[in-house]
Formats: C-alpha cells, structure tokens, sequence
C-alpha cells in the first residue's frame, strides 16, 4: 500500500520539488550573500562607528592640537595607513594553518584594536601617538586577511564582487556613523577629544562580541594526502599540488602571472594614492573649513562609498574586474584635478567626496574578490594578504612622500606630483596584460 501511495503522489511530490526548489534558487538570487557575509558586515560596521570615530579626528587633533607639521603627520598617518602592511602575511598564514582559524584570528586583531582607543587618552606627543596607532593597526593587520579569506570561501566566483560590495557597504555604514558620533560629541562636551577616544573603545568591544557570538567559525578542510587539484591543459606543474599552508607557499603565490599581476598593479597605484586625512585637510585648507566642521568630511566619502559599493561590485562581476579597479583610480584622479582647480564653490566638496567615495567603492572589495579567484583554499589568507602588503606599503610610502612634499613645497605642489604619478601609474597598469579565465581554474585576476 505504501509503495502503491507513494508512487501515485509521485508526479505531485516532484512538481512540489521543483516548485521549492526554484523558490530556493530565486531566494538565493535575492540574498546573493551568505549569513556568514552578513554576520561580518555587521562585525565590520560596529568596528568602523569605533575606527572612524578616531579617524575623524585625528588629523586635527594631531595637526591643530599638538602642531604637528605635515611631514610628522605623515609619518604617523603612515604608521597608521600602512603598518599593518608587517603583520598582514602572519594573519595570513596563521589562519590558514588549520581549520577553524579564520574566525579567532580576526577576532584577536579586532580585540586588540579595541584595546588601544583607551590609550589614546593618555598619549599626548609623539611618540607615544606612533605606538598606539602601531599597535592598533598591528590589530587591523591581524585581522583583515582572514575576514575578506571567511567572505570569499563562503561565496560563488560568480557572485564574490557582490558579496565584497555588499560588506563593503556595512562596513561603510559604520564610517558614515562614525564621524556623525565624533561631531556631537566633540559639539556636547568640554573635553571632546577624551569623550571621543571613552565611546570609541566602548563601540569596538560591542564590535568584538558580535564576532564572537554570531560569526560562524571559518576554517578550510584541507584535501585528503595525494589528492590534486585538477589544472587547466598547460597549467605549470606548481598548480596541480595542493599547497601546505607555509609562509614560503604563500610567498610562491607570487609565480602566478595572475596574481603577481594583480599584486604589482595595487603597489604601484598604492604609490600615488593621497590617504584620507591629507585629501580632508586639503579640502579643509582650499574652503576654510571650521574645526568642528571637520569631522564631517569624512561622511561625504563614506555616503558615496555606502551608495556605490553593492553596483560596482555587481558591475565588476559582469563587467570586469580590472575596468572597474582601474576606473575607480580615474575617478580619484578626477577628485585630485578638482582640488587643484580654482573653483571654489559650494559644490566642489560635494563632487571631490563623491568621487573619493566612488573609488574606494570601485577599487575595494573588487581587488580582493580578483585576487580571491587567483588563490587556492588552501591559502586563501595568506594569497590575499600578498596583495594587501604590497597595496599597504605603497600607501605607507605615499604617505611618508606626501607630508614631506606639503612641507618642502606647498600642498598644491604636493598634490600636483601625486596626480602625474597616479596617472602615469594608471597608464602602466592598463598595460599590463590581463589573464583570462580558464574552465578549470578560474582566475581571471583582474581581466
């Protein structure tokens, strides 16, 4: 009787099937991102509110408060920029060595970011300042590898730019709300700079149980000894192995064409790339900018950044990767002609910001979800730790040339050299050869 029913039911069982299943699917169009995107989009959004809360201040509070010059406050915008460029590769490596590790690496470096805010309270000079931001951004190094690694495995090569774009754009919603906090507080209180660095730490612990707490715990399950991953009809000896996650593998990442390619191209337009806090002062300097208005700047880029992040990453999906990187370095071009222009109206803070947003939001998540399909699993930290050191250390030194520039020969001299070198920067990289996706092993890189 049983088999007699169920063969019956048999056609109405399969058309259910299929009915849920293509619900599923469309579900799954519409969510495009995992819960464990979700859940680091919400991590990262608590921990900007925190981050930015300092960043927005701090360059006036270095600069107008303890009169640093502009080459000091490029050392230590520097120190914070692109020290975290020494730490990234150990993240990295420690969290492919094993499963599970993804998660509890992060988690250390976000803990010991928080750990620093408090410590700006009493560092009042110097070099106190530089070992507190070191410190902080040893923190940032640790973790940031094994975050974009848990967002990669945990999405579809067709889909990776919008799961980048999208905790791109929860991360950014916490830098719109970061400086909005850091306004009101330094506009309600005597002593605004303290308040600032108090809420800030109590916002990045908030940051750090979430993590704990509803971040699924990451890791890679390694293949069976001997097994091998299939390699495309030509592909070099070195791709078939699967690689032991070993700090000289994750080094030897760098004889693929693809990712070598995708890794100089971050260096070298790294170089030409002005930080935040120089682009906020120069505004600042060129509109006469009230200081309580400063902290404010930083919104524009972040609204920008919130809005853009999600299409461009789709657009980098469909489009390709590398036109909408190197895109996104035209439009930072763009915001460097603009401020050496004579044009002072209301709009031109507006249209700088915008177009600062509008490349971050380009440039990004779309460098880590190209260098994610140029990485095996198995060393997925570590791979896109390469890219994010070298990008890192240009940035250090960008910062390092720029103050010393703005105090040789002016801001706008400044500025003027770093526009040449961008755009000749972006000129090689356009160059570069781009290397195309292959069925069996998909790195397409920034093609």
């Amino acid at each position: 009787m049983y088999v007699a029913d169920s063969r019956a039911g048999a056609p109405e069982a399969a058309a259910a099937s299929a009915e849920s299943a293509a619900r599923s699917r469309a579900g799954r169009r519409l969510t495009a991102v995992g819960p464990t995107v979700l859940a680091l989009g919400t991590v990262s959004l608590i921990t900007d509110v925190s981050s930015e809360m300092v960043t927005a201040v701090l360059p006036l509070y270095l600069v107008a408060g303890l009169g640093l010059s502009p080459l000091g406050f490029g050392l230590l915008d520097g120190i914070y920029n692109g020290f975290s460029a020494l730490v990234r590769l150990a993240g990295g490596h420690l969290a492919d060595r094993g499963g599970g590790r993804h998660k509890w690496v992060a988690g250390a470096g976000y803990a010991l970011s928080a750990l620093c805010k408090p410590l700006l309270l009493v560092a009042r000079t110097l070099t106190p300042i530089g070992l507190v931001l070191a410190v902080d951004r040893t923190g940032k190094g640790l973790r940031t590898a094994p975050r974009d690694a848990l967002i990669s495995l945990s999405s579809s090569p067709e889909t990776r730019g919008r799961a980048f774009g999208v905790h791109r754009a929860m991360d950014t919603a916490g830098a719109l709300l970061g400086p909005l906090v850091a306004f009101l507080i330094l506009r309600e209180t005597v002593d605004g700079y303290d308040a600032v660095f108090t809420v800030s730490f109590c916002v990045a612990v908030v940051g750090v149980l979430v993590l704990v707490l509803f971040v699924p715990g990451g890791g890679v399950t390694r293949p069976a000894a001997g097994a091998e991953t299939p390699a495309a009809p030509g592909a070099a000896p070195t791709e078939r192995a699967v690689p032991r996650p070993t700090l000289l593998a994750a080094l030897a990442l760098l004889r693929r064409r693809e990712l070598r390619g995708i890794t100089l191209c971050a260096l070298l337009l790294g170089l030409a790339t002005v930080s935040d806090s120089f682009v906020f002062l120069l505004l600042q300097s060129r509109l006469g900018v009230p200081d309580r208005w400063f902290a404010l700047l930083p919104v524009g880029t972040a609204a920008a950044f919130l809005l853009l992040a999600v299409p461009l990453g789709r657009l980098a999906d469909r489009a390709g990767r590398r036109r909408v990187f190197l895109a996104g370095h035209g439009a930072l071009l763009l915001a460097y002609g603009l401020l050496l222009t004579s044009w002072h109206g209301t709009a031109l803070p507006f249209a700088v910001l915008f177009l600062h947003g509008g490349f971050y939001a380009a440039t990004d998540g779309v460098l880590m979800a190209a260098a994610s399909d140029s990485v095996p699993v198995e060393l997925r930290s570590s791979g896109l730790a390469l890219v994010q050191t070298g990008q890192a250390l240009a940035r250090f030194a960008c910062s390092l040339a720029f103050g010393a520039a703005w105090t040789a020969w002016g801001d706008r001299t400044a500025l003027m050299v770093s526009a040449v070198a961008l755009a000749l920067c972006a000129l090689f990289s356009t160059i570069l050869r781009p290397v195309r996706r292959t069925p069996a092993t998909p790195a397409e890189g920034l093609a």
